[in-house]
């Protein structure tokens, strides 16, 4: 049974190894065998899908960013369109990055191909118009948060809230004292979290005021009693963390800065991060780790966005909690100052930091509440064999 899985960035990478092994495991037991092809990175080869395109390719940011990219996404785009036509998969299942995967949607849609999108493009905030992609093209529109399904179904789109992968998973295991001796790490000095995203292009962007920040808090407090932990991103490929080791030797002499492989564990043992915004800010809500999110793009994709998103706010723990909760220091406000300012207090037993931990706790409480009992990415699964199913029935 073929089924083609593509995921485009670091956490729809990791829903989709999760979900190669589902498959496997889900069709396993009715004696079947699942051959999954597509686009991914080193996760999902790893749980046995054929990545004919790699993830690593395609994780490009902004408006400017993708015209420089434009040629090679159109030709790893093609790629992954005639080994459709080819091998004509039973199902397809998009995970999250919209703008290749309507693309790919409506060349399925097109070959009769049933069409399961996993994860929202975020059309409730911005790019409205694009409802009518997911009309005419998506089947099953699997989404993971709560406030999402509703949206979908007003609108005549087959949508089912399967939960949030992430809200599933255990704390990490591993104890601290275990991470610091893998890592090198004193685990009696506090840990200060530093995620500048999974991108090259967006670390780069903001990598460096994460640095200055670290920097200046270094200076202001040098007692020496801090190590800054940055977990890198498994869909970087090496040359990109060539340049983050570089960036770190010369903007971060001197400083604690340790390399990471466990982006969960830090959240875990961190006493507070800066987070680029994106997936990185819901996994620190739902582990309970206090931080400030950071974000920073060219100015013209910034000021296109802006005429275009309609939230209030960029971080999923704000949309979710339907206020501020966390600190958002976007563009010009994103500078080490402002970063020091929001993030020393949660460093400290303040009231600032027990508020924040209280409602980070409401947000995952949210997230919980609403758990299917199969799990989120054991439903996609049934959803995806449910959908074969009924296709090679009508066949017959």
């Amino acid at each position: 049974m073929t089924i083609f899985i593509s995921a485009g960035e670091a956490s729809g990478e990791h829903y989709g190894a999760l979900l190669v092994a589902e498959l496997r495991r889900q069709l396993a037991a009715q004696g079947r065998e699942a051959e999954c092809f597509g686009m991914g990175g080193a996760r999902m080869r790893d749980a046995g899908m054929e990545c004919v395109v790699p993830a690593e390719e395609m994780a490009v940011m902004g408006l400017t960013e993708v015209l420089r990219h434009l040629p090679r996404i159109w030709r790893e785009l093609n790629r992954l369109k005639e080994q459709i036509r080819q091998r004509r998969p039973a199902v397809a299942i998009l995970i999250d990055f919209p703008d290749l995967h309507f693309r790919i949607a409506a060349e399925c849609h097109r070959l009769g191909i049933p069409v399961i999108f996993f994860v929202s493009p975020q059309l409730w905030a911005w790019k409205k118009h694009r409802i009518q992609l997911v009309q005419r093209y998506v089947d099953r529109m699997l989404v993971i948060f709560p406030f999402e399904e509703p949206y979908y179904r007003e609108r005549g789109v087959q949508a089912e809230f399967v939960g949030h992968p992430l809200a599933e998973l255990p704390l990490p295991s591993v104890r601290r004292e275990e991470f610091a001796t893998a890592h090198c790490l004193d685990p009696k000095k506090t840990w200060i979290g530093l995620l500048p995203g999974s991108r090259g292009k967006e670390i780069r962007s903001i990598l460096p005021e994460m640095l200055a920040a670290a920097d200046r808090l270094s200076v202001r407090q040098p007692e020496n009693s801090r190590e800054f932990l940055l977990p890198l991103a498994p869909t970087l490929t090496e040359a990109q963390r060539g340049e983050i080791r570089t960036l770190i030797a010369d903007r971060a002499v001197g400083l604690p800065v340790h390399l990471v492989d466990d982006a969960r564990a830090v959240l875990h043992h961190a006493r507070a991060s800066i987070i680029a915004s994106g997936t990185a800010t819901l996994e620190a809500a739902l582990i309970g780790n206090p931080f400030v999110v950071v974000y920073r793009v060219s100015p013209l994709t910034f000021a296109i966005a802006k005429r275009l998103v309609q939230v209030k706010y960029v971080s999923m723990a704000n949309l979710i909690a339907g206020k501020l909760i966390v600190p958002e220091l976007l563009q010009n406000d994103f500078t080490a100052e402002n970063i020091l300012r929001h993030l020393v207090p949660l460093l400290e037993e303040t009231t600032e930091r027990q508020t924040m931990l209280q409602e980070l706790e409401r947000v995952r409480n949210l997230l919980h509440a609403a758990r299917t009992e199969t799990g989120a990415i054991g439903r996609v699964a049934q959803v995806a064999i449910e959908l074969i199913e009924a296709k090679s029935t009508k066949a017959l």
